[in-house]
């Protein structure tokens, strides 16, 4: 049953110029990501269109919204020449038995979704019973309570995350955590000022567009000083151990 309700948030139209962001998410995501992958909450595609420049098997994109879906398939229509893509309206729960007809996927996609999802426990147990044994969950969320705004109401985010606790959730659900990172250091200045203390509740294309030519370079060269010990964002990746078995 494809899910129905309209996804509140404007961020994803003005995400859609951060190319660099994302090539840049994928790159430290890279090592991790296998070749049957399911996306969640793929959005309009801007993920999708990058992962399909991976030698890949099969990617699943899921996208439960109702306005949001069709901008998904139009998109991947047009540029899936292999035919490697499926798409669905629905959310990981609803599209399990679906999933679980084919191969498993090694590889379960969250990127900027886990925030959006009430029970995300449940979210990352769901994801752990139908990866492959030695297959891994990535997630990039929003980091620290203390960047909460009234953006993220609009959005439609239940939480914002630290390290810890993430790790933590991956690990009750019986994950095995290979890497976990903080990300885009000079990104929480910005952030603080534009969406905590100005309280802003819109995220323009134009200040997309100038962070992902002219910041994003910055913010790499500082996260790899830092060692990406402090960011505005949380990246954790969790595995699935190989001797584990189908659930």
């Amino acid at each position: 049953m494809s899910d129905e309700r309209s996804y509140p948030g404007r961020e994803l139209n003005s995400m859609g110029f951060a190319v660099n962001y994302h090539r840049w998410i994928l790159e430290l995501l890279d090592p991790y990501i296998g070749t049957r992958i399911v996306e969640v909450g793929a959005g309009t595609g801007s993920l999708s269109s990058l992962l399909l420049d991976r030698d890949i098997e099969s990617l699943t994109a899921l996208e439960p919204s109702a306005n949001m879906y069709p901008l998904l398939a139009a998109r991947i229509e047009g540029i899936d020449s292999r035919s490697v893509v499926k798409t669905m309206q629905k959310t990981l729960a609803d599209a399990s038995s679906s999933l679980a007809e084919t191969e498993p996927p090694d590889s379960i996609l969250y990127i900027n979704v886990l925030e959006h999802i009430e029970d995300d426990a449940a979210e990352l147990r769901t994801a752990y019973r139908l990866l492959a044994p030695g297959g891994r969950a990535l997630v990039f969320v929003p980091a620290h309570e203390w960047l909460t705004g009234r953006i993220d109401r609009q959005l439609g985010h239940y939480r914002r995350y630290n390290r810890k606790t993430l790790i933590a959730k991956f690990e009750a659900a019986g994950f095995a955590v290979c890497f976990s990172a903080y990300f885009d250091l000079l990104g929480i200045l910005p952030w603080w000022l534009r969406y905590r203390v100005l309280q802003s509740d819109r995220m323009e294309p134009a200040g997309v567009r100038i962070y992902d030519r002219w910041g994003v370079p910055i913010s790499r060269a500082l996260d790899a000083i830092s060692n990406r010990r402090m960011g505005k964002n949380i990246i954790v990746v969790g595995e699935r151990p190989a001797s584990s078995k189908p659930v």
